[in-house]
């Protein structure tokens, strides 16, 4: 393998900018081990701008292209792509990638049901390429130190987990409000981040129980005057409790459909204390701010771990998060969150909606291995990765 990693940016959209940032602070930083060598998107305009501003700073501009066909057509010597587009894109646009020999790091979540997300975990086993998920939420110095300070045993063996966020939202969020597109509201498109909290502050779930709500059916274009309104279907409330592996309780609630008074409480407790994520470190004995917690850490760990975490000190979580894939491709080096330890992540959030779509509790382990896929179906019937039900004759 070639000491650049020739990368291929595909949907040039939203996210897409914050990855080029990304790109950006390792150029910056004398990181550059890569070159952005073409843009792809189906709106070409999109492409163009990227591949221009990207030229700012790269010096060379990359290949333009308007559909992934004519991507892989054409850009010959390219070795990786980065995938940004909408989430039910992600595995008909991964899929044919690897299949074309091309190492993937895609947004998260991986997939919009888990059928289509175990299909690219078989893609990339089968052409043995390296499918990456961009989560970034793991990797900023404050997770990076409430991790370090819960291994240190600061608050005692784990007891409790409470992820509470209670507010309202009226405005329109565009294709993110639709089930179709986006597999589900915020316990999905979020809510896969704090399942990959969940699972790397305290360990796996076991099972968890839910109600999800749609209050709310409606959102606006402007919101201020409740003008434009525009027909939703994703929840906008979900109440969960889950079970750890490891015996730890945790609450997850999250809702956009509480008007008046809102609130965020995101606090570990343990034996010994708690770990509050905006507040800090809280023990019997010591109070410590988050940001005092961080100054620990970093002067706790050793000089390779603090390169490591975060390379020649860039700490912008997407651009290590690049990295990390940059070094698996080139390297050989281990990712935290291959598309492997990401399905987990992603079966977490689906145990929110099948556990209230059957009401009863559901066993993560069953979501992972597909054995329920009742919320699901129709999503899966829509993306053609099952077949569709025959609907009842009518009677005469």
């Amino acid at each position: 393998m070639s000491e650049i990693l020739r990368i291929g940016m595909v949907g040039c959209g939203g996210i897409a900018g914050a990855h080029v940032r990304g790109y950006k602070a390792l150029w910056d930083n004398q990181m550059r081990q890569f070159e952005i060598a073409a843009t792809c998107d189906i709106d070409k305009a999109k492409a163009e701008k990227m591949a221009a501003d990207i030229a700012t700073w790269q010096g060379k501009k990359p290949n333009v292209y308007g559909g992934l066909e004519e991507f892989l057509a054409k850009e010959k010597g390219i070795q990786a792509v980065d995938i940004c587009s909408l989430h039910r894109n992600h595995h008909t646009l991964a899929i044919p990638c690897m299949q074309a020999g091309l190492h993937v790091t895609i947004e998260k979540p991986l997939a919009i049901t888990m059928r289509p997300a175990r299909m690219m975990l078989d893609a990339a086993k089968k052409t043995k390429r390296i499918l990456h998920v961009a989560e970034n939420y793991r990797r900023t110095p404050q997770n990076r130190a409430i991790h370090w300070a819960l291994r240190q045993g600061r608050i005692g063996k784990p007891r409790m987990i409470y992820w509470v966020d209670v507010g309202e939202r009226l405005w329109y969020w565009t294709w993110r409000e639709h089930r179709d597109q986006a597999g589900g509201g915020w316990t999905l498109d979020g809510g896969v981040h704090f399942a990959d909290l969940f699972r790397y502050h305290v360990g796996e779930v076991r099972e968890i129980f839910s109600s999800v709500r749609t209050f709310f059916p409606t959102r606006y274009k402007k919101p201020q005057t409740l003008e434009e309104p525009v027909k939703v279907d994703v929840e906008d409330m979900t109440v969960s409790v889950l079970q750890f592996e490891n015996g730890v309780t945790g609450q997850w609630t999250s809702t956009t459909a509480a008007p008046g008074q809102g609130f965020s409480k995101r606090v570990i407790y343990g034996e010994e204390g708690s770990l509050d994520f905006s507040a800090g470190l809280k023990t019997r004995k010591q109070e410590l701010k988050v940001e005092e917690l961080v100054y620990e850490f970093m002067h706790a760990i050793s000089n390779e771990e603090k390169e490591r975490l975060f390379p020649r000190g860039v700490t912008d979580s997407i651009a290590t998060e690049l990295k990390e894939f940059m070094d698996a491709v080139l390297h050989g080096k281990p990712m935290e969150t291959s598309g492997a330890d990401q399905y987990k992540s992603l079966a977490v959030c689906f145990g929110v909606y099948e556990s209230a779509a059957t009401n009863q509790p559901v066993k993560i382990k069953d979501i992972e291995d597909l054995k329920i896929e009742v919320y699901q179906r129709d999503l899966n019937e829509g993306l053609g990765v099952v077949k569709m039900r025959k609907k009842p004759r009518a009677r005469r």
